[in-house]
């Protein structure tokens, strides 16, 4: 089954791509919870209708999120913690604590658009990739360092 998805859905893909979803995932979920709609002859002219005269509008959007991943550049973010003796961390480093230290820097950045390469648990220094367009990705480095 082929659905236009309205909005990004992680793993899934972004607003306006046309995707092949399992018939009981998009009645069941995507359509219902208004993430989606069936790709069927006059939904796919509304969309090409759409796409076209957004056209500018999207390059405006991808420019913008280029300059945020060039403002950003190559920083390297401290984020504070409590950390045992062994260098564990008590809980983990979340995107939200990663967005407020962006930030604190002056880039905002919107937490749903951060995602781990790796499971923060020790103290140490990682990495973090910026979704900010779907044509627009940016590591970041960050070191999780004792409060």
């Amino acid at each position: 089954m082929e659905v236009i998805l309205k909005d990004d859905v992680k793993h899934l893909g972004y607003k306006n791509d046309i995707v092949s979803v399992k018939p009981g995932y998009g009645r069941n979920y995507l359509i219902p919870q208004g993430l989606a709609v069936l790709a069927d002859k006059t939904n796919r002219k509304v969309l090409e209708e759409n796409m076209r005269q957004a056209a500018h509008k999207v390059e405006k959007i991808k420019n913008d999120a280029q300059e945020l991943a060039n403002n950003i550049g190559d920083i390297t973010l401290e984020i504070p913690t409590k950390v045992g003796e062994t260098g564990k961390i008590f809980g983990s480093v979340t995107t939200t604590q990663l967005a407020d230290a962006l930030k604190a820097k002056g880039h905002d950045v919107d937490r749903k658009r951060i995602s781990f390469d790796q499971e923060v648990k020790t103290a140490g220094e990682y990495t973090a990739t910026l979704n900010l367009h779907k044509e627009v990705k940016h590591q970041i480095r960050f070191n999780v360092v004792a409060e």
